[in-house]
């Protein structure tokens, strides 16, 4: 099979020529994140009309527009060197260039470097426009079906060390709210042993290698999670978007049970009111005002 890169450039002139690319502006275009054709006409016109592409990675992109038929000024902006970077840039936008930044996929800025580099640009200011595309997210919350969600909270990725993992876990979790995580093969497996400690009744959605040629969506009760696993080996590869389904949204009030009861006085009479509620909401999944509410109440009762 063929790619025919001067009609792709051909019909990106054509749709997309008679828009605005006004100079000196700052690019932000989504790339594809597994799956070339995902690209919009919009992002190729731009691509052609830069002076030069910011990058994550140069290699990852000059292949990424070698495909396109394009042969671009790369430069590279990292995690290690957006800082001095983005102000070398800034000159080059002030002197009227066109910059194109991507990331090596999806939206740059989003679990990506570039979020710096727009601040930079929007203080000096340049004109920053953003070109929609793929997205792992919104991909994976589209196929997740979570019929409980009134919203969703993107967390990306957690922290590396499972206590520090399981504390994000609980204090991300809102009632009515899915939430969405990066997390890359080789932490995937620890990721689901926190997940059935900190939400063991729930369910989730595995996405794994969205887009890609071997792409794998399933939703399961996190229970489940190592099973699955364990259950290919091929799903220890390739990069996974989860997404928690939201927990039925409560009530305002907290109904406890007599040992939940016993528990919150007995901590806030030793302890601020403040830090009681805390810790019954972390055991108990109940709402932490209300809590607080409640100990307030008893404590003002106490001769």
């Amino acid at each position: 099979m063929t790619f025919d890169a001067k009609s792709l450039l051909q019909a990106a002139a054509n749709v997309a020529a008679g828009q605005q690319y006004p100079k000196g502006a700052l690019y932000l275009v989504a790339t594809p994140i597994g799956n070339l054709a995902d690209i919009t006409l919009r992002a190729v016109q731009v691509l052609q009309l830069a002076d030069l592409v910011a990058c994550e990675d140069t290699r990852v992109t000059g292949q990424f527009l070698r495909h396109l038929g394009l042969d671009k000024k790369l430069v590279a902006l990292h995690q290690h060197n957006e800082v001095g970077g983005a102000q070398q840039l800034l000159g080059q936008l002030q002197a009227g260039a066109r910059i194109a930044y991507v990331s090596d996929a999806g939206t740059p800025a989003v679990s990506d470097p570039g979020a710096h580099l727009v601040s930079v640009a929007q203080s000096a200011g340049i004109q920053v426009i953003p070109l929609p595309g793929a997205s792992s997210v919104t991909t994976a919350v589209s196929a997740a079906g979570d019929t409980l969600a009134q919203g969703f909270r993107f967390l990306g990725f957690l922290p590396a060390k499972g206590v520090a993992r399981q504390t994000a876990l609980r204090e991300a979790l809102i009632p009515g709210c899915s939430l969405v995580l990066f997390e890359a093969p080789h932490r995937i497996e620890a990721l689901a042993r926190d997940l059935i400690e900190v939400l063991p009744q729930g369910r989730v959605t595995l996405c794994r290698e969205l887009t890609k040629q071997f792409e794998e969506i399933d939703t399961i009760d996190i229970s489940l999670m190592p099973a699955w696993l364990q259950a290919n080996p091929h799903r220890q590869r390739g990069e996974f978007v989860l997404v928690v389904h939201a927990q039925p949204a409560r009530d305002d009030a907290a109904t406890l049970t007599p040992a939940q009861a016993e528990l919150l006085k007995a901590l806030s009479t030793h302890l601020p009111v403040k830090q009681a509620a805390g810790l019954v909401a972390d055991v108990t999944g109940l709402p932490r005002k209300a809590l607080y509410e409640q100990a307030l109440q008893w404590r003002q009762e106490q001769p």
